[in-house]
């Protein structure tokens, strides 16, 4: 299992995730799921990723937060599942495991 950002199986132009953030309103970003795993498969894997965002950033985004995940893919490279909410049942144990790869300073 991948604990931090330095070992993860992907790499990524982190001051394009940075500005991407920014310009968002996302306070933390984190990757969860199989791309901490050994299961992960560089070739056919996605990326799962968790955004939290700041009070009120989503406030009028409409249709374009279901964008986001695209738009995220590019600077990544691979496709993207994008949420910014996880079922509660499980939400805790996937935050616990997640590796964050943007947080606003």
């Amino acid at each position: 299992m991948v604990t931090d950002i330095e070992h993860l199986p992907i790499q990524f132009d982190r001051e394009r995730v940075e500005a991407f953030c920014r310009e968002r309103g996302i306070v933390r970003l984190s990757v969860f799921g199989s791309v901490l795993r050994d299961d992960f498969d560089p070739a056919r894997s996605d990326i799962d990723v968790l955004a939290d965002f700041q009070p009120g950033a989503t406030r009028g985004i409409g249709f374009r937060f279901f964008g986001y995940g695209d738009e995220l893919a590019t600077i990544l490279g691979r496709k993207v599942d994008f949420c910014s909410c996880l079922n509660p049942l499980l939400e805790s144990s996937f935050r616990r495991e997640a590796v964050t790869i943007y947080e606003d300073s």
